[in-house]
C-alpha cells in the first residue's frame, strides 16, 4: 500500500485519494489547511509521487473549474515533462468506453441487453467457446458487459505476461486471445451465477460492437460516443488510428523495472484494452459520460448502472466499477498501467490519474 503525505502532515492512501478527489475539492470538504489551494494539495501530491515515474491529475465536473496537476517525466531519458495532456494506454479503463458503445447500440435499437450473445458474436468466435463448453446461447449480453458470464480471462493468467515477455512484438489476433482463454481455462461459472472479471469477455463485447455497427470498434466508439464533440484532444485508438495531429508525444509506461512501451500493441486491442488518452481526456469524459453528453437518454445512464442479481453484482455493472465510501457511490476504472478515473454523482466531479509505472500507483484494477 502506497501511503502519501499532503499538506498539513495527512496521510492517505492512493487509491483512497483518488476515489475521493471529487470529494475533497467540494465546498466546505478539503481536509488540508486553509491556505492550501486544491490546485496546490494537488500538485503537492503528484510531486510525491513522482520521483521515479510521470504522473498527472485532473478533475473536471459540472459546475466547477477544472484542477489539473502534473510532475516527474514522460520520457525520463530526455527529461521530458509529463503534463495532463500527455497520452498514454489506459489499458482497460477502455472497457468502460465500449460498454458504453454498446449501450449506444441499444439506443439505437441494434442490440438487446437480454438477448443471447451467440447470434451477436462472428461465428468462428462462436464455435471456439460453444466447444469449450459456454452455451453462447443462454449468455446475455448484460452478463457479458456485467463479468457475470462466467468467461475465464484470459489476460490475468501468468501464461499470458510470460508470451508477452517473450515476444514483446508478436501480433496478436481476437481468436488467438480467445482460443488461449478456452486453452488455459475452463468457465468459471454459470451465466449470471457471480461476478469474475474477464479481460477475454471485453474481447467477446468488442467484436459483437463491431459487427451491430458495421465498422471497425475504432471508429465505432469515436462515432458511437461523439469524441469530436467533446476535446479530446489526446485520444486515439492504438494501431486502428492516427494520432490526432496537435496530440503530444506518449509517454513511455513501465511495470516496475520492466518497460512496455514497445509491446505490440495488440496484446491490449480488442475491447478489453485499445485506447491512448491523457488524465485531461479521460476526466472529460467520464464528466460528459454522466453529465447527459454522450448517451440520447437519460435511461441509458440508469441501464449503465445496472445491479444484477449474480454473487457480487455490487462490484460491477455494465463497464463500471462501483464503490461506496463513507456512504457515497462512485463509479470508477482502472487500468494495468497505473491509470484510474473516479466520478462522483453526489458532487458532479471527474477525477482522472494516470502514471508511467503502474508499481508507484498503490495497485490497480486492470
Amino acid at each position: 500500500m502506497t501511503l502519501l503525505t499532503l499538506p498539513g502532515g495527512i496521510k492517505i492512501e492512493w487509491r483512497l485519494l483518488i476515489a475521493l478527489l471529487p470529494l475533497l475539492f467540494s465546498v466546505g470538504c478539503v481536509p488540508v489547511p486553509q491556505s492550501a489551494s486544491p490546485t496546490l494539495v494537488l500538485q503537492a501530491t503528484v510531486e510525491a509521487l513522482a520521483e521515479q515515474q510521470g504522473v498527472a491529475l485532473f478533475v473536471t465536473g459540472k459546475g466547477t473549474r477544472p484542477i489539473a496537476a502534473a510532475a516527474g517525466f514522460a520520457d525520463p531519458d530526455v527529461q521530458r515533462p509529463m503534463t495532463v495532456r500527455t497520452p498514454l494506454r489506459i489499458a482497460s479503463v477502455t472497457k468502460t468506453f465500449v460498454a458504453a458503445a454498446a449501450l449506444r447500440l441499444v439506443e439505437q435499437g441494434e442490440l438487446n441487453l437480454d438477448r443471447p450473445i451467440g447470434p451477436l458474436l462472428t461465428p468462428a468466435l462462436d464455435a471456439i467457446l460453444r466447444a469449450d463448453g459456454y452455451g453462447t446461447g443462454k449468455i446475455a449480453l448484460r452478463q457479458l458487459m456485467s463479468h457475470s458470464a462466467g468467461f475465464y480471462d484470459h489476460a490475468s493468467d501468468p501464461r499470458f505476461i510470460d508470451a508477452i515477455v517473450a515476444d514483446p512484438a508478436h501480433h496478436w489476433t481476437r481468436e488467438e486471445q480467445v482460443r488461449k482463454s478456452m486453452e488455459w481455462g475452463e468457465p468459471v461459472g454459470a451465466p449470471g451465477q457471480r461476478f469474475r472479471y474477464s479481460d477475454t469477455g471485453y474481447v467477446l463485447l468488442g467484436d459483437i460492437v463491431e459487427r451491430a455497427s458495421g465498422k471497425p470498434l475504432a471508429t465505432a466508439v469515436r462515432e458511437l460516443l461523439k469524441f469530436d464533440r467533446l476535446d479530446l484532444t489526446s485520444t486515439w485508438w492504438e494501431i486502428a488510428e492516427r494520432p490526432p495531429a496537435d496530440a503530444p508525444s506518449r509517454a513511455r509506461q513501465f511495470a516496475g523495472p520492466q518497460e512496455g512501451t514497445h509491446w505490440s500493441g495488440t496484446v491490449d486491442l480488442y475491447g478489453g484494452g485499445g485506447l491512448i488518452m491523457s488524465a485531461h481526456d479521460l476526466a472529460t469524459f467520464f464528466a460528459a459520460l454522466f453529465e447527459g453528453h454522450v448517451f440520447d437518454r437519460h435511461e441509458t445512464l440508469r441501464k449503465m448502472q445496472w445491479r444484477g442479481p449474480h454473487e457480487h453484482a455490487e462490484v460491477y455493472r455494465l463497464g463500471l466499477f462501483a464503490e461506496n465510501v463513507d456512504g457515497r457511490t462512485y463509479f470508477s476504472h482502472g487500468g494495468f498501467w497505473g491509470t484510474s478515473v473516479y466520478y462522483s454523482p453526489d458532487t458532479g466531479r471527474a477525477a482522472a490519474a494516470v502514471a508511467t509505472n503502474v508499481t508507484g500507483a498503490g495497485g490497480v484494477k486492470a
